[in-house]
């Protein structure tokens, strides 16, 4: 039974961190799907839901406002969710007819914004954007020229990382590039699994209505649309630029939060776990679900390996690598100059990434992780 233990856990493991992403870059080059795409200019309103942050948005509304899109055809929904500070006051400032500001007075999360202002929208394209990223000029119809395939229903941006130094940023941006190499696959065979929330568009004419509470929106309602029929797909030169943070307390926040999202999506809707019951479901197995078992696959791999090890020597070499590694890890997160080394850093951020997964899954039992996300620290990031 060890060894079997052993097996099943290296086999998931390994699909789940190679094997998948190999699956879908297979895919995309055998059983493409090409898209149809063209420029067009439809009437789009692009909405920013933010709290307290009042410096952010000034910066984000210049970057929108001075977009290459026609005025005529833009409307820019500035969002305050319960501010406390001047954040409406400072949209209101604007003094542009294109700027609209929905001042809630109560904070109740993005999610629950986003369901009353997209109710009173019509025009054919809906933007999505965080007010802590600065946008590309040309963005918007990077964007749109997706949707001139009747098939889309959702293009998902790129989020890109400008430099900053630190050894928390080095790894964020390292996961992240190895993120997007697996988003662009999947675009290219068919729909991603989820958007970027930092830069994501959608037909207003399959938006689901939103319910509140929701920790990724960005999550629930790509899968949503998709569940329409329609493909949610990549679109690569649609840029958003952010830098990494170099505040590790504030990336743990950030990733513990945005995986407790994913248990808070499987407890709503439990046959999302069923690989038929979505037209994404597969997907979700080999890009989501199986990333939040891998820290338990991770130890019972480890564990099945040291009681197995006495009775073999191939068994103790694989024990010696598993402890090298985990060593490797160790010293990366204790001793951040170690992480220039770049085996040191794979190790550090992929052991750190895991053990997000299962803080996330204990802020999700224990009703900590919330709809609402943390105040911006990043007003230093936008430029206009």
């Amino acid at each position: 039974m060890l060894k079997a233990l052993f097996l099943v856990s290296f086999v998931l493991l390994v699909h789940t961190y190679i094997g998948y992403p190999l699956l879908m870059r297979l895919r995309a080059r055998l059983a493409a799907k090409p898209l149809r795409a063209a420029d067009w200019e439809p009437r789009v309103d692009v909405v920013v839901v933010a709290h307290n942050a009042a410096a952010p948005m000034h910066a984000k509304l210049a970057n929108l406002l001075a977009l290459d899109y026609p005025a005529d055809k833009l409307r820019i929904h500035a969002v305050s969710d319960g501010s406390e500070d001047a954040t409406a006051t400072v949209a209101l400032a604007t003094g542009d007819a294109r700027v609209i500001v929905h001042a809630f007075p109560q904070r109740r999360g993005k999610s629950a914004c986003l369901g009353e202002v997209l109710s009173g929208l019509d025009s054919e394209i809906v933007v999505f954007t965080d007010v802590r990223q600065r946008i590309d000029a040309g963005a918007i119809r990077a964007l749109l020229r997706p949707f001139a395939d009747a098939t889309v229903g959702a293009v998902s941006g790129e989020l890109m990382f400008e430099a900053a130094p630190g050894d928390v940023a080095a790894g964020v941006d390292l996961y992240w590039r190895y993120e997007k190499a697996i988003r662009r696959s999947e675009g290219e065979s068919g729909s991603v699994v989820g958007v970027t929330g930092a830069l994501w568009a959608a037909r207003r004419t399959v938006l689901p209505a939103i319910p509140p509470g929701l920790i990724l929106d960005d999550l629930w309602v790509p899968l949503e649309i998709a569940r329409q029929g329609a493909r949610i797909v990549f679109a690569a030169d649609a840029l958003a630029w952010d830098r990494p943070s170099t505040d590790a307390a504030l990336e743990a926040q950030r990733k513990r939060r945005t995986l407790a999202g994913n248990f808070q999506l499987i407890a709503r809707e439990p046959a999302l776990l069923l690989p038929w019951a979505h037209p994404l479901g597969w997907r979700l197995w080999g890009h989501k679900w199986l990333r939040l078992l891998a820290p338990w696959l991770l130890f019972a791999l480890f564990a099945s390996n040291l009681a197995k090890a006495s009775t073999s020597p191939a068994w103790q070499l694989l024990a010696l690598a598993q402890c090298a590694f985990y060593l490797g890890a160790t010293v990366g997160l204790l001793v951040p100059a170690a992480l220039r080394f770049r085996p040191v850093r794979i190790a550090a951020t992929f052991v750190r990434m895991n053990a997000y997964a299962v803080l996330g899954l204990f802020d999700f039992l224990r009703g900590r992780a919330q709809p609402m996300w943390a105040v911006t620290r990043h007003s230093d990031t936008m430029r206009p």
